[in-house]
């Protein structure tokens, strides 16, 4: 052996005892030979452990080693019968640094890619969980691993232990360039109790609630435990936007004290929105309670479906109406409750559509119906004067009380109607259309009643301009019926300078309607023809010519006659 042999073993040893790489052999020989790397050394590339774990070149620092420490344990071991319990498994890591700087601990201390595994084969208990992973689990960050649970109803009370597997990788060594990585499995067990304390079931839950309606939920906690349960909570909660419970998504019941097979109801506020599909809706429960030794315990088993009834449906068909643009009227209709439950003391109430449409009365009772009964309304409403002549729709509301006696209101109700075009509230006939200029006639004027209702003190007034005038411009009628009519007189004269044309007369109406109020009509015109005085004596002349000629012809006929008689 040479001395240059020598040198070389002497250096292979001085860095395998302070665990630097071979990497180092092949610099001190000084002619590039490279040497076999050891057990925790690394060449440039990767190398391989007698373990299998990489050899994985890293930027170069001072030398690290050490790994974690992994433990397993579970905060809620407690188990229930009967169901499948959660047992939260918590793993944590109390890693080693051997040898390093403490701030670098974290690089050998970190456990990665960690993978837990738990069986309970020697046990009547089954996880249902498969393998888990939880990603890394450092000193200061514990991993979490909720494993299911399913346990027998009939097993009995007491501590069963659960067999868990925590595989992870982690880095056993740098230095240097130089990174180690290993792999390794802990096998280690967590220890459950089975306690028949109090547990629940929920069952039988109905409500009278409707689809699109609120009411209440009930439904029965029996406690299938072994142990009395006390100060109990109970919470059921709903997953489908279909269904609030408490006006939210979920409410809170109490019971004082329940004991084995005991049953005890809650009762929750309940709403299903408009639409919603009758069917089950599961609600889920979570009780929490106090066990005799004063444990407080809870069971988030629990769950319950309830299903809502149909739709109470109210439907309004036989629609007709008096209405005219401008006047005051009515719609009548007839309302059916659909069912499927008798509905009591209906309101129908007007909810409007258009501003034009006014309601003198917003609301009619109708009276109970029972499922398939139909009930008569009619809404007394004023049409303005703006409004046009057209087929309408306005919303209503059925209002109405169910066996319970709580109120409910249903709004899917639409009310078709027709509006008439506007129209006289006064028809009138006038016989003398004529008046000479000049002179005056008295006009004779009959007024029918055009409204559908009784009308009272019914003022007229005649209205006219130069060259016609009145004296005599206002008329009365006590009262008039719908379609009754009477005789209104009026004196008419016109100026004897007035042009031979037609000219308007108007006539406007203030009554009382139906209700007592003061209305005053539309105004209404007639055509009066205005003739000279002349035409008519010219006219009238011509037509008495014939006459006096004839008169004169008989006085010669006479006279010759008796002149003739007295010759003889």
């Amino acid at each position: 052996m040479n001395a240059r042999t020598v040198l070389v073993a002497l250096v292979s040893v001085t860095l395998l005892t302070s665990g630097t790489a071979g990497l180092a052999v092949a610099a001190a020989t000084g002619s590039g030979a490279t040497a076999s790397a050891p057990l925790d050394a690394g060449s440039g590339g990767e190398a391989t452990n007698p373990g299998g774990s990489a050899v994985t070149p890293q930027q170069s620092g001072g030398l690290i080693r050490g790994s974690p420490d992994l433990a397993v344990s579970t905060s809620d071991p407690t188990l229930t019968p009967g169901r499948t319990n959660t047992v939260p498994l918590q793993v944590t890591n109390d890693g080693d640094l051997d040898l390093g700087t403490s701030e670098a601990r974290a690089v050998v201390t970190t456990a990665r890619n960690v993978r837990v595994e738990a069986d309970a084969e020697e046990t009547p208990l089954t996880v249902e969980t498969g393998t888990l992973a939880i990603g890394s689990v450092t000193e200061d960050r514990p991993g979490e691993a909720p494993i299911a649970v399913s346990v027998p109803e009939d097993v009995d009370e007491g501590t069963y232990t659960i067999d868990v597997e925590v595989e992870y990788s982690y880095t056993y060594q740098q230095s240097g360039g130089v990174t180690i990585d290993r792999e390794r499995t802990l096998s280690t067990e967590v220890d459950v109790e089975v306690d028949d304390d109090a547990r629940f079931e929920i069952t039988n839950a109905t409500t009278d609630a409707t689809v699109g309606g609120e009411g209440t939920v009930e439904a029965e906690v029996r406690n299938v435990g072994a142990d009395a349960a006390r100060d109990l909570t109970v919470v059921l909660e709903s997953s489908s936007p279909q269904v609030g419970i408490g006006g939210g998504s979920s409410d809170t019941a109490r019971i004082d004290e329940i004991a084995p097979n005991e049953t005890r109801t809650v009762r929750y506020d309940v709403g299903f929105t408009p639409g919603a599909s009758v069917r089950e809706y599961l609600l889920d429960g979570t009780v929490t309670f106090e066990t005799p030794e004063g444990y407080e315990r809870a069971d988030e088993g629990p769950s319950v479906g309830v299903t809502p009834r149909p739709e109470q449906r109210f439907g309004v068909d036989d629609v007709e109406s008096d209405l005219y643009v401008g006047e005051q009227g009515t719609v009548y209709g007839t309302v059916t409750n659909e069912g499927p439950n008798e509905a009591r003391n209906v309101v129908v109430r007007f909810a409007g559509g258009s501003s034009n449409v006014i309601p003198r009365e917003s609301a009619v009772a109708v009276g109970t119906l029972a499922a398939g009964e139909s009930g008569s309304f009619r809404f007394p409403l004023e049409i303005n004067g703006e409004a046009k002549p057209i087929d309408r729709s306005s919303d209503l509301v059925v209002q109405y009380r169910n066996d319970e006696n709580e109120p409910r209101a249903y709004e899917d109700v639409e009310l078709l109607y027709s509006v008439e075009p506007q129209r006289d509230q006064f028809r009138l006939e006038v016989e003398e259309r004529e008046v000479e200029a000049g002179g005056s006639v008295e006009m004779d004027v009959e007024v029918t009643n055009n409204l559908d209702e009784t009308v009272t003190d019914v003022e007229a007034r005649l209205f006219a301009d130069s060259p016609l005038e009145s004296d005599d411009d206002e008329a009365f009628a006590a009262s008039l019926e719908p379609g009754e009519s009477t005789t209104m007189t009026f004196d008419l004269s016109a100026e004897s300078s007035g042009v031979a044309k037609t000219y308007p007369v108007s006539f406007d109406f203030r009554y009382d309607d139906a209700d007592g109020n003061s209305q005053l009509s539309d105004t209404t015109r007639v055509p009066v023809t205005v003739v000279q005085a002349e035409e008519s004596s010219r006219l009238s002349g011509i037509g008495t010519v014939p006459l006096v000629l004839g008169v004169l012809a008989l006085v010669a006929v006479l006279g010759a006659g008796i002149y003739l008689t007295q010759r003889e």
